[in-house]
C-alpha cells in the first residue's frame, strides 16, 4: 500500500481544513517546499498536493508554487488535485511536472472530459470522490451533486479510470478514524485501486487500511501534529525481505 503525505495550498500557504470548510483554513507549516523536502527525505514516493484555490475558483493560482514543489520533492513524484476541469488544465499541470492528476468536480459534471482524459493520460488520471453522507460534493466541496458515491465510482470504472481517491468529508481533518463502512463498500463495488483519505489518526489506522485492501492512504493532519512519523510508517508497511532459497 502506498502512503501519500498531503500538502494543501491556499494563497501560497500550507494549510489544513476541518471537514472541508474553507473558513477553518489554518496554516500548518511555514514553507510548503520544506514540507515537500521532509516528505522526500522520509522516503515518500508520491506526494498528494491540493490547490484549494483552484478547487474553489476553477483556475490556477498556485502554478509557480506547484512547479517548485515538483522540483523540491524529486525524486518523489507529485499528484495534483483542485480545479482540474478540462483538458487544458491537465496539459498545464503536465507542463508543471505533475505525475498524476486528480479530477474531482469534472467527474460528476462532465464524464466526456474524463473519457478524453483517460484516453490521453491513462493511469496518470485519478478521480476523487469527495463525499458527505455518501453524496458526492464538488467545486471545493461547496456544491452538492446529489450523486451517490458508489454510483459515480461505477461510472468512472466503466470509463477506464484505474484509481479512485475517496475522501470522507465528515472525518477529514478530524482525526476520528477513517469511514470504514464506506471504504469497504467502495472496495467491493469496483475493481479500481482505492486510496483512502480523511480521518487517519495513527499507524494502526494505516495498517488496518492495508489489511482491508486499500491501494493507498493520504495522510495530512496526523503528520503535521506528529501523531504519525512518516519514515516509521513507511518502514512498518514495507514488505519483509524474502528469505533466500536453500537447496
Amino acid at each position: 500500500m502506498q502512503v501519500l503525505p498531503a500538502i494543501d495550498l491556499k494563497e501560497g500557504r500550507c494549510v489544513r481544513l476541518y471537514k472541508g470548510d474553507f473558513d477553518t483554513a489554518h496554516q500548518v507549516a511555514d514553507d510548503p517546499l520544506a514540507v515537500a523536502r521532509s516528505y522526500r527525505a522520509a522516503g515518500a514516493e508520491l506526494i498528494h498536493v491540493v490547490d484549494l484555490d483552484g478547487a474553489r475558483e476553477g483556475r490556477r493560482r498556485n502554478a509557480d508554487l506547484v512547479a517548485a514543489l515538483v522540483r523540491a520533492a524529486a525524486p518523489a513524484l507529485v499528484e495534483l488535485g483542485g480545479g482540474l476541469r478540462d483538458m487544458d488544465a491537465l496539459a498545464e499541470a503536465d507542463a508543471l511536472g505533475v505525475a498524476r492528476f486528480v479530477v474531482g468536480s469534472a467527474a460528476a459534471e462532465d464524464p466526456d472530459f474524463v473519457r478524453q482524459a483517460v484516453a490521453r493520460y491513462g493511469a496518470r488520471l485519478a478521480v476523487g470522490l469527495d463525499a458527505k453522507d455518501g453524496v458526492v460534493q464538488a467545486r471545493g466541496w461547496l456544491a452538492d451533486t446529489r450523486l451517490d458515491y458508489l454510483d459515480l465510482a461505477r461510472r468512472m470504472a466503466a470509463l477506464g479510470v484505474q484509481t479512485l481517491i475517496f475522501t470522507d468529508i465528515d472525518t477529514d481533518g478530524m482525526l476520528s478514524g477513517p469511514n470504514w463502512a464506506r471504504l469497504e463498500a467502495l472496495r467491493g463495488a469496483v475493481s479500481c485501486d482505492v486510496v483512502a483519505s480523511g480521518g487517519v489518526r495513527s499507524l494502526e489506522d494505516v495498517v488496518a487500511l492495508k489489511r482491508v485492501g486499500m491501494a493507498g492512504v493520504i495522510i495530512g493532519k496526523a503528520l503535521y501534529e506528529g501523531r504519525i512519523d512518516l519514515a516509521a510508517c513507511l518502514k512498518a508497511l514495507a514488505d519483509p525481505p524474502r528469505k533466500k532459497a536453500t537447496v
